[in-house]
C-alpha cells in the first residue's frame, strides 16, 4: 500500500471516528484499556505508566493494563501503539527520546511522532542527575573533567541504551568538556544503575525517578542536575552549566498520547482525568519523593511541546554525530 493511500484510509477512518464520537465517548470505557510502555520494568517511565494505570482503573471503573513493550530506544512499542485502533482503548508513555529525539537519531522510525499520534497530556519533566560511585575520586563537576581528562578512556559511564536520554546526555557532556568516557550499554535504567553502585562503572546521567532513593541512601553520590536552572526538588545541588559546563541541558520529560483519529472527546476524557490525578496529595507525594515535577495541562500544551522538542534534539544529536539504524 502507497503513503498517500495508507493516510487516504486513516483520514477515512477518522471521519467515521468523528461522526460516532459523542456516542462512543458516552460509553466509554466499556473494556479493559491498554497502556503501553515501551522499555522494560523498573525504569522511570514504566513506574510513571503503572501509576496512572492504577488511579484511571480506580476513576473509570476498568482495569488498565500495562504492557512493556521495549526495543530499539523505545520505538517499538511506540509503533506497536501507532498501529492501534484509534478507539480510546490503547495508550502509550511518550518522552523525550521517542517523541523528541529518536526522530533524527534513528534512520527509520516506523511511526510519526505527529501525524500518527494525539497528545493526551505532558505529565511531568525530570532533572537527569549527573551521579557517580561513591569511591570515585571526584565531589563536583569540575573534579569529574579533571579527572576524566588525566585519564582517558579508563572511566567508563552507564547507559539506559543507546539513543536514550542517560546516552545522550553523556555524549553531550563528553563534547562540551573534551573528555574521553567510554560507554557502557545496557537494556535500562535498572541494571545500569546497579553496575554503577557495584562499581562496575564510575558513572551516569540518570533520570531523578529512577535515581532520588539512591542518592538519599548513598549509594551513589550526585554532583549536579541538568536542567537549565536548578530543580526546586534537589536545590542543594548545582545544574551541570553552573557547575562548570555553560550551556548545558538535558532534560527528561513523559507524557501521554494515543493513536491519531481517537475522538476528541475521548481525549479530552482522559486528559481530564489524569489531569485530576495529578492534583491528587497521593500522586503529587510519590512522583515529588521519585524526582517528578508534574506538569499537565491541555492536549493542545502537550501538542505544542513536542513540536518544540524535536529540532532541539535534533541539534543535540547532530552535535555528537550520533545515527542508528
Amino acid at each position: 500500500m502507497s503513503f498517500s493511500n495508507a493516510h487516504w484510509i486513516r483520514a477515512a477512518c477518522a471521519l467515521v471516528a468523528a461522526s460516532v464520537a459523542p456516542a462512543i465517548a458516552q460509553d466509554y470505557p466499556t473494556k479493559p484499556l491498554r497502556f503501553i510502555a515501551p522499555n522494560l520494568p523498573g525504569g522511570p517511565t514504566d513506574i510513571l505508566a503503572r501509576l496512572i494505570g492504577q488511579k484511571l482503573t480506580e476513576s473509570m471503573g476498568q482495569p488498565v493494563i500495562v504492557e512493556n513493550r521495549a526495543g530499539a530506544g523505545g520505538n517499538i512499542g511506540t509503533e506497536i501503539a501507532a498501529k492501534a485502533p484509534p478507539d480510546g482503548y490503547t495508550l502509550v508513555t511518550g518522552n523525550n527520546a521517542t517523541f523528541g529525539a529518536n526522530v533524527s537519531l534513528y534512520k527509520r522510525l516506523g511511526f510519526d511522532p505527529i501525524k500518527d499520534f494525539t497528545p493526551v497530556i505532558f505529565v511531568a519533566t525530570q532533572p537527569n542527575i549527573l551521579v557517580v560511585h561513591p569511591s570515585l575520586p571526584a565531589r563536583n563537576v569540575k573534579e569529574l573533567i579533571a579527572l576524566a581528562r588525566a585519564r582517558p578512556g579508563q572511566l567508563n559511564y552507564s547507559g539506559s541504551g543507546v539513543g536514550a536520554a542517560a546516552h545522550l546526555a553523556a555524549e553531550l557532556f563528553k563534547s562540551m568538556t573534551a573528555t574521553d568516557i567510554v560507554h557502557i550499554s545496557y537494556k535500562s535504567a535498572a541494571p545500569a544503575l546497579t553496575d554503577l553502585m557495584a562499581g562496575h562503572t564510575q558513572l551516569m546521567f540518570a533520570s531523578a525517578l529512577s535515581v532520588m532513593s539512591l542518592v538519599k541512601a548513598n549509594r551513589v553520590r550526585a554532583l549536579a542536575v541538568t536542567t537549565p536552572k536548578r530543580s526546586r526538588l534537589l536545590p542543594e545541588l548545582p545544574t551541570v552549566a553552573e557547575a562548570g559546563v555553560p550551556g548545558f541541558e538535558a532534560t527528561t520529560w513523559h507524557g501521554v498520547l494515543v493513536t491519531a483519529g481517537t475522538p476528541t472527546p475521548i481525549v479530552e476524557r482522559l486528559n481530564v482525568e489524569i489531569n485530576k490525578m495529578l492534583q491528587t496529595a497521593d500522586v503529587r507525594d510519590k512522583l515529588t519523593a521519585l524526582g517528578a515535577e508534574i506538569v499537565g495541562g491541555s492536549p493542545n500544551d502537550f501538542a505544542d511541546h513536542i513540536r518544540r522538542e524535536i529540532p532541539r534534539w535534533a541539534k543535540v544529536v547532530k552535535s555528537i554525530n550520533v545515527q542508528l539504524d
